[in-house]
């Protein structure tokens, strides 16, 4: 295991220092992903840094399992990521019926128009959601791609896999929750 992972999997037991070494050492990188994931999502109450924050806050409780690699901790950001959003998501559209409108990129990266409101991410969350009970590995790829803003290239990296094969994983999930979302829409 690497400098970083050890960092991280001390700081999951209370080890303010090494919390801090490992912020330090992936501050940059998480902010650039919450840039990405954030940039076309108008969410005017969650900038990128706040992201970054919850998101690392939320990796370092002491009930986490102790991290394998540099790739696992990333793709828990990604996790990480996903969830703080729609919790954002589910806050604004509670606090005023109807909501506000978060534009997301997932619309056109699935390939349709759909309206991108809170309805319409919460939607998304469902379906990723399905597509989890079938297919974790599909779920990990669309996190990582839409939420936490990595290339295809990145990911094949992170999986130890082709680009190819995960660009042919990301139309598999792409027409899965396209179907979903479908079949979800009002008629």
């Amino acid at each position: 295991m690497g400098e970083l992972t050890d960092w991280l999997n001390q700081a999951s037991s209370g080890d303010v220092g090494a919390a801090n070494q490992a912020f330090d050492r992936v501050y940059a990188e998480l902010k650039r992903i919450a840039q990405r994931s954030l940039g076309s999502q108008g969410c005017a109450t969650l900038s990128a840094t706040a992201l970054v924050h919850e998101a690392f806050l939320k990796l370092l409780p002491g009930t986490a399992p102790p991290l394998q690699d540099r790739q696992h901790f990333f793709r828990l950001a990604a996790r990480a990521m996903r969830q703080i959003i729609i919790d954002e998501a589910r806050r604004r559209a509670a606090e005023k019926r109807g909501g506000d409108v978060i534009h997301t990129d997932l619309a056109g990266a699935i390939g349709h128009g759909v309206e991108s409101r809170v309805s319409d991410l919460l939607a998304i969350d469902q379906a990723l959601d399905r597509l989890e009970a079938r297919d974790p590995g599909l779920t990990r790829i669309v996190e990582a791609h839409f939420f936490a803003g990595l290339t295809f290239e990145e990911i094949a990296l992170d999986l130890g896999t082709s680009d190819r094969s995960v660009r042919r994983e990301w139309e598999t999930a792409r027409a899965f929750l396209l179907r979903e979302l479908q079949e979800a829409a009002p008629p």
